[in-house]
Formats: C-alpha cells, sequence, structure tokens
C-alpha cells in the first residue's frame, strides 16, 4: 500500500492509499494499530509529509563511494547524528535557506527513509524488518558551513534548521517492498541529475541499522531513521554546487516516488 496524509477540502488531516490511476481512497484506523481500506474518495487538497516523527535518526557516511567522495575511511560502526521534528519539511513545500543564521553552504542528499512501526529494543537483524512500517524519500539538507567550520565539532546545528528535512510523497508499506538494499535513488536539481546510484553500495544495509540503532535503545513507532546518501552531493562537486533561492530538487527512489521541492530564501524576522 502507499500511504499518503493530506489535507481534504475541509483542512481536516487525512490518511489516504493512492491507486494506481493516481485516485486517493480513504483510510480509517491508525498508521500503527492498522488500517482498513475503504471505498470513498478523497479530495486532496495538500500533500503532506507523510509522518509526523516521534524522532529522526540519522545515518552519515553510509555509501562506499561516498565515503570516497569525502576522502574518509570507512566507519566501523554506523555515525550517528540527530535531526529535530521541526525539520520536517511536506513535499512541495519549500526548502528555506537560513538567513538568520545565516547559511552559504546548503547541500542536498537523497536519502531512503524507514519508518519503524513497532516499539522495538535490541532486534537482531534477522528479524529486523519485522519492525518496519514503510519506507519514504528523505532529503538530508544540510548547511554545510554550520556543520563542519561552526557547529562546534557535531552536526546536529547544520542538519535541523527548519524545512531540513522534506519527506514523502508517501509511505511504501513493507509488505510491497521487500528489499530496501536494492533500489535505484537520484537527486534531480533543476531537471539535472546530480546523484544515481543504488542502495546496495551502502555500507551498512537496513537490518543492519535497525539491530545497531536498536541496540539498549528503544525505538518507539514512528522513528524516522534516514539511511545516508550516495556520492554526488553538492560539496563533492568542483566548484561545489549549493542550492540557491529559485532551485528546485526533486529526490527520486524507486518503487516509492518523487519528493519534489523548492528552495527559497528563509523570510527575515522568521
Amino acid at each position: 500500500m502507499k500511504i499518503i496524509r493530506f489535507q481534504d477540502e475541509q483542512n481536516n488531516i487525512r490518511f489516504g492509499a493512492r491507486q494506481e490511476d493516481g485516485s486517493t481512497l480513504r483510510l480509517q484506523g491508525s498508521l500503527f494499530d492498522g488500517f482498513e481500506l475503504t471505498s470513498d474518495r478523497a479530495e486532496v487538497r495538500k500533500l503532506l509529509a507523510p509522518i509526523v516523527p516521534s524522532s529522526i535518526l540519522c545515518v552519515g557516511l553510509n555509501y562506499h563511494h561516498h565515503a570516497r567522495e569525502c576522502g574518509m575511511e570507512l566507519p566501523e560502526f554506523p555515525v550517528l547524528f540527530m535531526k529535530a521534528i521541526n525539520a520536517v519539511q511536506n513535499p512541495d513545500g519549500p526548502i528555506l535557506i537560513p538567513t538568520h543564521l545565516a547559511s552559504q553552504e546548503v547541500d542536498y542528499e537523497c536519502e531512503l527513509a524507514v519508518i519503524i512501526g513497532k516499539t522495538c529494543k535490541n532486534i537482531s537483524r534477522k528479524n529486523a524488518l519485522d519492525y518496519v512500517l514503510g519506507y519514504t524519500c528523505a532529503n538530508d539538507v544540510s548547511a554545510r558551513d554550520w556543520q563542519i567550520q561552526k557547529g562546534g565539532s557535531q552536526w546536529c546545528r547544520g542538519k535541523t534548521f527548519d524545512t531540513f528535512a522534506p519527506l514523502g510523497p508517501c509511505i511504501v508499506t513493507r509488505d510491497e517492498l521487500s528489499n530496501p538494499n536494492e533500489l535505484q535513488i537520484m537527486t534531480v536539481l533543476n531537471g539535472e541529475v546530480v546523484q544515481d546510484w543504488n542502495t546496495k553500495d551502502m555500507i551498512f544495509d537496513v537490518p543492519a541499522l535497525i539491530e545497531f540503532l536498536s541496540g539498549s535503545t528503544t525505538l518507539l513507532p514512528g522513528t524516522v531513521i534516514m539511511t545516508g546518501t550516495p556520492h554526488g552531493v553538492g560539496m563533492g562537486q568542483n566548484p561545489p554546487r549549493w542550492l540557491k533561492p529559485g532551485d528546485t530538487v526533486t529526490i527520486d527512489i524507486e518503487q516509492i516516488g518523487s519528493l519534489t521541492n523548492p528552495v527559497m530564501n528563509e523570510k527575515e524576522g522568521r
């Protein structure tokens, strides 16, 4: 099932199931306790991020080619950082270039996002996928200047500005996506493909990430795991290619769909 979260014509927030013909049928129930598919067609006024996360756990340096692009050794364990929930942005919502804490080096990163559906702790990789609700597209937007030079030796400041975690367009449930580690993943910037790779290049695959992140740690339903980006980020290009107002960024993942966001400056005073 492809689950979307949306506002209807009366501004109610609903869940629906996207059909092959592009229409949406209403869902009754709960994202984590189970849905019942109705025959009622839904009018989608605005598409929303498919989930309001309970937390956002992010994995850095998780593709072999991206590690080489950055000139870094392969990590022994997954590299963990976090984004705050305020960073979530809807499909078609703008990525805002910070102007109050100004950044001149805002970058894109296409990522597969894993959504945990059941409370879990100390999970083995053997049954890790049993705890997955589904998968969606993510853009790990990053202010590299705040991440590297001005972030106090940690990444959170440069990674968690408002709008720096676009998610969508839908959640593809795990019964329809059996192997998250064999998916084509790409970023298209202003119509040009700038990242184009496959999740099979991950250093730590999805079951390994769930095993590691759940170690001595409870993962709650709604936890979003952003699994890292392949090579081709703006920072790795010569010269670097930073996002600027007027750009349009699309993250596309096989079997899931496309997540598109325009780029704008943060409004002064907000």
